[in-house]
């Protein structure tokens, strides 16, 4: 797997209210903060595992992807609430 890929912090944002329009204006945007995404690929079963962590490395999201198509994801709330 080309490893160019990883280790980019990317802006993750929620979007409110734009229903069918083509215009997000900024007031439905809602920065929720950063995220860094790697990919690690099992060669063996062809399961490819991507990695979403916050700017601080702590681990978000855990998506396993097959190659035959099929998706599971593992998504970890730090909150206390």
């Amino acid at each position: 797997m080309n490893d160019s890929f990883e280790n980019f912090a990317f802006t993750e944002i929620d979007i409110k209210g734009t229903g069918s329009r083509n215009i997000i204006k900024s007031k439905d945007v809602n920065i929720l903060g950063k995220a860094v995404i790697t990919i690690d690929e099992e060669s063996n079963n062809g399961v490819k595992i991507i990695l979403k962590k916050d700017d601080k490395e702590n681990i978000k999201e855990i998506k396993f992807v097959c190659s035959c198509g099929e998706t599971k994801s593992v998504i970890l709330d730090y909150s206390d609430e």
